[in-house]
């Protein structure tokens, strides 16, 4: 009896050897006469180059070459930013290596070729910049002040737009609640396992490079642009990757640079980042300032939502900067109906580094803002946190529903979700236990936390990213190869980094041809062999490339098919397919789709117009988002006299629709909370005054280990995806969406009959207890 592999929790495939290292990754690998870069950074936050002097560097001992940003002027072009958002946005030219000015600390202003990486970390000791200091923006409030130092000659401010849906002033008028908070998301710092490192090699006439990326086939492209190699001369491999949560999603200075450098000494040439030259070059995340006003009736019934955000760019647009907050734009409403909707964003440029995509990428910025205003309407009307969702959520038999910002969610049970959590969770005992801890005046207060989702994934469609200025499409590329011995080859334009894609795609595969699950292997992350594709962010790969690779199994099937019928003298419409076995019905007379594929090699005996192969690629392009959900639920015990925060319980009930591999699933989910728990309770990028980040090692930014978090329950509803043929939704960044929320509205919620109703993120021991003392004075 064949078993069915989409829904078994299979182990990953690729998980012996990445957690035995007997795999390749960017800073492992060599080639003959390997040179090593490093880079020289500004150490300003924003100053003119009067000028710069490697002359002494080129001297010191295994130094091959040295430059300035002056050397590279004339070629290194601009980084790309792909996402104008609106008609009048200010994109500044962005050179890789700085020539005339620096605008934030950690900037490259020249570099260092030598033959190890410490003799070219020695010789940047002896270059010489002179830097003339500009003063610093670090506060975008006032940085949009008319007198405000310009962090680039057109002004500090990048864009502004603002978006209207129903009568928001009807729905503020009169309206007998009006909630009105500021909310303020702190910069984080992507802190991927494997550090960023590239390397690039040519062979006078082609380039390959090497890159920690989340996204080669884009990379190429805009390799391509910036420094005008052909683009068909440019190979981009990503070996196995370790981590990105869109810290990877990038074309980096020191990609373009590699690449220019392996050009200029016709030899290859490798950089690897260290952890806190990481710190303050990769793109940061989140860094907004949440302006949120909620109208709603006495009943608890939400009229009317206005957001205004502050976003910080930093000191460029990178490569999709100004489009993360708009990612929010249509969520901020999220499960919720309402009469009328404003949103309006302004991006304000800074001389710190620049922020994009990091995990969620504006949804978990949105469900903060909206979940957590939820609470504090059922706070002014003394309703419980659940009920008042309630009364305002889309119902189950309601779906497909449009809501108030236009989107179109398909399908999704709140109701089934939220029902599943509370019992998980024990919710009428805990809110038992904590009235009795109150009445007690116990010290150590209980707070219960919710927070109710959903998130709009699979980045696309094309048509949407287009309305949208998007500068590429939502698309996703596969091919399956039936080979001469049964066994098969999947070929996928997404570029894993940690999501499990060999082991999911052979579960898929296995289903979809009757093929052996081991006899499947899954090849990505090299344009050369996959050579289409579009890459993997916004928990795009299963519900876009995992589509695309059932649409290749289709054609191969149907080519299958056509040859069976051939070979067995009948009809392809008398054929069944079932067990990867093509049976002719009524009869026992059958193929198995391996038998077919020797006999396509052979080619002995094929049907006029059939070629000699079975093997097949598909492009899928959705018509919509794909909109996972859930109820997230947190109990912490907040000690009032010293400020301290425990996690005592956690329960996720997540529907992302079709589940492939319920391992797979649940350890996104689990990273994922982890990760919003770390910007609730730990994590924030620190400038000073002076531009100066003050968080550039670990022992300064804290991350938490597993000793911090609580064993998290999960479990699942599953309402199918109506926007693919898999019914997947999703599951990458939901974790991270619904868990900030849920952890700081159980801390506010535990410290509310103190009379506090905000703590700023992250709430440290030092805020919680300053947050009390405040009050207490």
């Amino acid at each position: 009896m064949t078993v069915q592999e989409v829904g078994q929790p299979r182990k990953r495939k690729e998980d012996a050897r990445l957690l035995t290292g007997r795999t390749q990754w960017t800073d492992n690998l060599t080639r003959p006469g390997l040179l090593h870069v490093m880079f020289l950074r500004s150490p300003m936050a924003h100053a003119r180059i009067a000028s710069v002097d490697v002359s002494a560097a080129r001297g010191m001992p295994g130094v091959v070459a040295a430059f300035s940003g002056q050397d590279f002027a004339a070629e290194q072009g601009s980084l790309p930013c792909a996402w104008p958002v609106t008609e009048d946005i200010v994109i500044p030219d962005h050179p890789p290596m700085a020539v005339d000015e620096v605008r934030y600390v950690g900037e490259a202003v020249a570099c260092v070729v030598a033959t190890d990486r410490y003799r070219a970390a020695d010789a940047l000791d002896a270059i010489e910049v002179d830097y003339e200091p500009l003063p610093a923006v670090v506060d975008m409030n006032e940085a949009l002040a008319p007198d405000s130092p310009k962090v680039h000659e057109a002004g500090n401010k990048a864009f502004s737009v603002t978006i209207t849906s129903g009568d928001i002033e009807a729905a503020f008028r009169d309206a007998p609640v009006v909630i009105d908070r500021t909310y303020v998301q702190q910069r984080l710092i992507p802190s991927a396992m494997e550090p960023r490192a590239v390397m690039a090699d040519t062979d006078g006439e082609s380039f390959t490079v090497w890159s920690s990326t989340q996204i080669p086939h884009v990379l190429r492209v805009m390799l391509a642009v910036v420094t005008g190699i052909p683009e068909h001369r440019i190979r981009v491999i990503a070996p196995d990757v370790g981590g990105g949560f869109g810290s990877k999603l990038q074309v980096t200075a020191e990609e373009v640079l590699c690449l220019l450098l392996a050009r200029k000494l016709g030899k290859p040439v490798k950089w690897g980042e260290s952890r806190s030259e990481g710190n303050l070059t990769v793109h940061h995340g989140r860094d907004q300032i949440q302006h949120v006003r909620l109208a709603a009736d006495s009943d608890g019934r939400v009229r009317g939502l206005q957001v205004g955000l502050l976003a910080d760019m930093g000191a460029y647009l990178m490569l999709v900067t100004p489009g993360i907050p708009m990612l929010g734009a249509q969520m901020f409403n999220a499960i919720y109906k309402m009469d009328a909707y404003e949103f309006g964003c302004t991006g304000v440029f800074t001389t710190k580094m620049p922020t994009d995509a990091y995990r969620g990428a504006g949804r978990p910025e949105a469900t903060f803002a909206i979940e957590r205003v939820m609470d504090e309407l059922a706070a002014e009307l003394g309703m419980d946190p659940i009920e008042v969702r309630r009364r305002n959520w889309i119902r189950h038999e309601e779906f497909p529903y449009t809501t108030i910002s236009g989107l179109t969610y398909d399908s999704g049970n709140y109701e089934a979700a939220t029902e599943k959590a509370l019992a998980l969770f024990g919710y009428d005992k805990l809110r038992a236990e904590q009235a009795d801890r109150r009445d007690r005046g116990d010290p150590v207060q209980l707070g219960i936390g919710v927070s109710t989702f959903t998130e709009m994934c699979g980045l696309a469609p094309s048509r949407m990213l287009g309305e949208a200025n998007y500068g590429a499409g939502g698309w996703e590329h596969a091919s399956v190869r039936m080979l001469p011995t049964g066994k098969v080859e999947v070929i996928t334009g997404t570029s894993p980094h940690g999501q499990g894609h060999v082991t999911s795609w052979s579960q898929i595969v296995s289903d979809a041809l009757g093929v052996p699950f081991d006899d499947i292997t899954v090849l990505h992350g090299d344009t050369a062999i996959a050579h289409k594709g579009m890459d993997t962010y916004g928990s795009r790969s299963l519900v876009i490339g995992g589509v695309a690779v059932v649409k290749a199994c289709d054609k191969v099937r149907e080519k299958a098919r056509r040859l069976a019928a051939h070979l067995m003298e009948c009809s392809p419409d008398d054929l069944d397919f079932a067990a990867g076995a093509f049976t002719v019905r009524g009869t026992e007379q059958s193929r198995t789709i391996q038998e077919l594929a020797y006999a396509a090699f052979t080619a002995h005996d094929l049907p006029e117009g059939v070629e000699a192969r079975l093997d097949s690629d598909a492009t899928f392009d959705p018509d919509n988002y794909s909109f996972p959900h859930g109820t997230h639920l947190c109990a912490v015990e907040v000690d009032t006299e010293t400020g301290m925060v425990k996690i005592r319980s956690y329960v996720a009930v997540d529907d992302v629709g079709t589940v492939i591999n319920p391992l797979i699933v649940e350890g996104q989910v689990q990273g994922g909370i982890a990760q919003g728990i770390a910007q609730a309770l730990f994590e924030e990028a620190v400038y000073d005054a002076e531009g100066n980040l003050l968080t550039t090692t670990m022992a300064d930014y804290l991350l938490p280990s597993a000793a911090d978090l609580p064993n998290f329950t999960l479990d699942r509803t599953e309402t199918p995806a109506t926007s693919n043929p898999l019914g997947v939704k999703g599951v990458g960044e939901a974790g991270t969406i619904a868990s900030t929320p849920a952890v700081v509205n159980a801390i506010v919620d535990a410290l509310r009959p103190y009379g506090i109703h905000d703590v700023r993120m992250p709430c440290t021991p030092e805020r919680v207890w300053r947050a009390l003392e405040g009050v207490r004075r």
